[in-house]
């Protein structure tokens, strides 16, 4: 399977990838500046091989690899016909830096990546081959100006995590509850730095927000990767609701639903359960509150003042359910059907 790694850059590489990432701008708004002239003269929409041939020879110039300016041109028709714009945002010089380049454009020698005959010195957390080449990738700008480099690599699948299947219930104030009974916390990262953010935010200071939201997002990321880690290794088959946080987001929960982090914790579970030969379910997580995972029968609390109760009793057969462990054993009951049924699953 493909995975893709990220490793932070040294600084040494910053001012030659600003530079590429500035030329990479003025490719993305010639396209963006030529598509706009094209509709303005009622022609058709331009395609990214239409692009390629306008940009075909600009690479000595620009001092860009070939691939990455048709990279770019292919980027930019693949983001505008998926907004459906006639045109996109222009690349300003507050852009973040990106510099895409082609599969094979990157090795690994001597403990440093390589591109364009010129050495990038990084941070290297995981085992590489010396004289490895990688898949189509990308330099890539966070918001505090430090690069990184993002490299798809082929590993191979390791052995089947122990047989056995869990369900998850996915929530907010706690982040996932098991069909074992098992609850997994919700630290809230960035409701805990809120006030910290709030005064740099008030006192002006730009760089330090910055690094506040960054110190969040990064406790978030390291303790969802080690949750996601501890339940593929329990469990060979996981099966998920399937909640919306991009729905949930334009709602009042908006900001709890960010600081959870539901989508990058399924996109975990999803890519290890794969490598560690296990399977992954996303199953629909309609009424599964308010159905009795013991007799089936649907009375649970229903509505918004529903939300509110924790713990409701069966009217059918008596049993007292916990809301969100109930949940999660009707979204593994569901799970287990539909592969016994032959479903297709992710």
């Amino acid at each position: 399977m493909q995975l893709t790694y990220k490793f932070r850059l040294r600084d040494t590489a910053d001012s030659e990838l600003r530079r590429q990432s500035r030329a990479v701008s003025y490719v993305w708004n010639y396209c963006n500046e030529t598509q706009q002239q094209a509709v303005k003269r009622g022609r058709k929409w331009l395609s990214w091989h239409d692009l390629q041939k306008l940009t075909a020879g600009s690479s000595k110039e620009l001092d860009l690899h070939a691939h990455t300016i048709q990279q770019v041109c292919q980027k930019y028709d693949i983001s505008r016909r998926t907004h459906k714009k006639a045109r996109l945002k222009w690349r300003g010089k507050k852009s973040l830096g990106w510099v895409p380049f082609n599969k094979g454009h990157v090795t690994y020698r001597n403990g440093s990546f390589w591109f364009r005959g010129r050495e990038y010195k990084a941070w290297v957390s995981r085992e590489l081959q010396e004289g490895q080449t990688f898949g189509a990738g990308s330099f890539n700008q966070d918001a505090l100006g430090r690069w990184y480099i993002n490299l798809p690599v082929e590993v191979d699948a390791l052995e089947s995590a122990p047989s056995s299947a869990v369900g998850i219930d996915l929530g907010l104030k706690e982040l996932a509850t098991l069909s074992t009974g098992a609850k997994i916390e919700n630290p809230r990262w960035y409701r805990a730095s809120e006030a910290k953010l709030a005064v740099a935010q008030r006192a002006g200071k730009k760089k330090q927000a910055k690094r506040i939201h960054s110190k969040a997002a990064n406790q978030r990321k390291d303790f969802l990767h080690k949750a996601s880690t501890a339940l593929v290794k329990a469990h060979d088959t996981i099966i998920v609701g399937d909640v919306s946080s991009s729905k949930l987001s334009r709602t009042s929960m908006a900001k709890s639903v960010m600081d959870v982090g539901w989508y990058s914790f399924k996109q975990q579970i999803r890519y290890k359960s794969i490598r560690n030969g296990g399977t992954y379910v996303e199953v629909s997580e309609r009424n599964t509150t308010r159905t009795c995972s013991s007799c089936g029968s649907v009375s649970g609390p229903q509505g918004v003042n529903g939300l509110r109760i924790r713990e409701w009793t069966c009217v059918d057969c008596g049993a007292i359910h916990d809301r969100d462990r109930n949940a999660a054993a009707n979204i593994l009951r569901l799970g287990l059907e539909t592969l016994t049924e032959g479903a297709c699953h992710v």
